[in-house]
């Protein structure tokens, strides 16, 4: 089984805090998703690459007790966080499995949606992940990913030159642990080749003020990314306060505008 720290950002207290903003932040276009693809009560979800279970607990919640949700995680302090957060909330639908998705056997089942969000861009083999999901799920099957698809969108209005030097780091660290950040270009021919139709594929990407909720997704990004990058060497406290100097005056300017990096909403059939 693989380490926890081999996870980009880590699976520490401060990464779990950092991925409930980001799915509170992203909770309503997970809602409309779900929602649109017909998930509710009865049905049985597979999560894959879970992580501590934010989706996975909104999932179990709407299937309700006759239906089931099958969360797929590998790094025991999830899994612990996820099942206290079961036993807090008396949830008994929701299954947990202690799972490496690049070396290990899926679990199958009579699923009936596959949910998976920003996993294909963090493995070093997506062709073999997709390969796994469609030898375990069904015909008529409903498979739906959340992957970025364009990373670079991720920018600042009026241009902050800082902000672009630091992206570039994340997206060559990103490459260098084996992910690929504009991950969901590869889904269409993946799906295909494994029994897949797309149904639907739906760009977000979001023109944000400071004031913006979702603002600080992003924010808290970097601020995060900035310790490691200083961590792995990448970049030294001086370019890290520049960073967080023009960040922070963009942030108190009301007629900044920040695009959000373009995640890519796919939607396939099982055939």
């Amino acid at each position: 089984m693989a380490t926890e720290g081999d996870y980009l950002l880590g699976t520490h207290e401060e990464e779990l805090a950092r991925l409930g903003l980001q799915h509170r932040v992203w909770r309503p276009v997970a809602l409309d998703c779900w929602q649109r693809t017909g998930i509710t009560v009865g049905k049985r979800v597979l999560d894959v690459g879970a992580g501590p279970g934010y989706a996975a607990i909104d999932l179990a919640e709407i299937v309700g007790p006759t239906g089931e949700v099958v969360a797929l995680e590998r790094s025991q302090n999830f899994i612990r966080a996820m099942e206290t957060t079961c036993r807090a909330r008396s949830l008994t639908n929701l299954k947990i499995h202690e799972v490496d998705l690049m070396q290990d056997e899926l679990p199958k089942g009579d699923y009936d949606f596959l949910w998976c969000r920003w996993v294909v861009s963090f493995i070093d083999d997506p062709p073999q992940l997709i390969k796994k999901l469609g030898g375990v799920m069904p015909k008529g099957s409903v498979a739906i990913f959340h992957e970025y698809g364009h990373y670079e969108t991720w920018r600042f209005l009026p241009r902050l030159p800082m902000h672009e030097r630091f992206r570039e780091h994340v997206i060559a660290t990103w490459r260098e642990s084996g992910g690929e950040p504009d991950g969901a270009a590869q889904l269409p021919g993946l799906l295909a080749e494994n029994g897949f139709v797309i149904r639907s594929a739906t760009p977000h990407i979001f023109c944000l003020r400071p004031s913006d909720y979702m603002w600080l997704w992003p924010a808290t990004f970097i601020e995060t990314y900035l310790e490691r990058l200083i961590q792995m060497g990448r970049i030294d406290h001086k370019f890290a306060e520049q960073v967080r100097t023009a960040v922070g005056s963009a942030q108190k300017n009301p007629n900044v505008r920040m695009l959000t990096p373009l995640v890519l909403e796919i939607i396939a059939e099982k055939l």
